[in-house]
C-alpha cells in the first residue's frame, strides 16, 4: 500500500471507531438512571459503614452548578459509550497494525489481547470491591462537626482513577510473561529480584492508589504479588522448554 492509501485506510477506521463510540454514548443515555446508581453505589456503602450519628452531618453527593447535572450526564454516558464500543474500536486498531507485523509477534499480539482484557477487567472488579471500604477510611477523617460535600465530578474521577489504575496493574504481569516469551527477561532473574520486585509493588500501590489508604494499598499490592508468582512460574516453565528446544538442536 502506499503512503495515501494508509492514510485513507486510517481515516475509514477512525470514522468506524468514532462512529461506534458516538452510538454506545447515545445508547448509555438511555440508562444513565442505572448507570449513576452503579456509580454511586460504593459512596453509599461507605455511609452505611460509617453510620453517623446525626442526618445532618452525614456525607453526601451534590451539585454546585445549574448546569452540572447535564455536564456529568453527558461524561457519564461518553465514558460508557467508551467502554461498549471498545471491541469495535480495538478491532479497528488491531485490523490496521496487524498487516505490518510477522507471524510470530501476530501469535503473541493475539495472546495479549486476549488476555489482556479479563485481567483489567478482573482488576477494575477488585478495584469497584475495594471503593466503599477506602472511601470510608477517607470520609472518617471528617470532623464531626463537619459536613461533608461531595462534588459528584470530583467523585466519579476518583472512581475512574482508581479503577483504572487497578485495571492497569493487573496487566502488569502479562507484559513480564510476554517479555519473556520473547527472550528479553529471564526467569532467572526474575527470582534474582523478587525481594525487590515484591517491595516496588507495594510501593507502587502505596503511590497509585487515590485513596492512599492502607486497606486498598494492600488489596491492589497482594493479588498483583500473587499475579508476579504465577507469572514467574510461567515464565520458569518456558525457559526450560527453550532450554529443551536448544538442546535438541545442539543433538541434531
Amino acid at each position: 500500500m502506499t503512503l495515501r492509501e494508509h492514510i485513507v485506510e486510517l481515516r475509514n477506521r477512525l470514522l468506524i471507531s468514532v462512529l461506534a463510540i458516538v452510538i454506545g454514548t447515545v445508547a448509555a443515555w438511555f440508562i444513565y438512571d442505572e448507570a449513576f446508581r452503579l456509580l454511586t453505589q460504593p459512596f453509599q456503602e461507605s455511609v452505611r459503614q460509617l453510620n453517623p450519628g446525626a442526618d445532618e452531618t452525614k456525607p453526601i453527593l451534590t451539585l454546585n452548578g445549574v448546569g452540572d447535572a447535564l455536564t456529568f450526564q453527558i461524561k457519564v454516558s461518553a465514558l460508557i459509550g467508551l467502554v461498549v464500543s471498545s471491541p469495535v474500536w480495538l478491532y479497528q486498531l488491531w485490523a490496521f497494525i496487524a498487516p505490518g507485523l510477522h507471524r510470530s509477534e501476530k501469535k503473541w499480539a493475539a495472546l495479549f489481547a486476549g488476555l489482556a482484557a479479563p485481567l483489567f477487567a478482573g482488576g477494575m472488579a477488585v478495584a469497584y470491591w475495594t471503593l466503599p471500604k477506602g472511601i470510608a477510611i477517607l470520609i472518617s477523617f471528617t470532623p464531626h462537626s463537619v459536613q461533608n460535600l461531595i462534588e459528584i465530578p470530583h467523585y466519579l474521577d476518583f472512581v475512574i482513577r482508581t479503577m483504572l489504575v487497578f485495571g492497569i496493574a493487573f496487566l502488569i504481569p502479562l507484559v513480564v510473561v510476554l517479555l519473556n516469551m520473547l527472550g528479553l527477561v529471564p526467569a532467572s532473574a526474575l527470582g534474582k529480584f523478587r525481594p525487590y520486585i515484591i517491595l516496588v509493588i507495594f510501593v507502587f500501590a502505596a503511590v497509585a492508589t487515590p485513596s492512599g489508604d492502607p486497606f486498598t494499598m494492600c488489596l491492589l499490592a497482594i493479588p498483583m504479588c500473587l499475579l508476579f508468582f504465577i507469572a514467574e512460574v510461567i515464565c520458569r516453565i518456558n525457559d526450560k522448554r527453550r532450554g529443551r528446544r536448544a538442546e535438541e538442536l545442539l543433538a541434531d
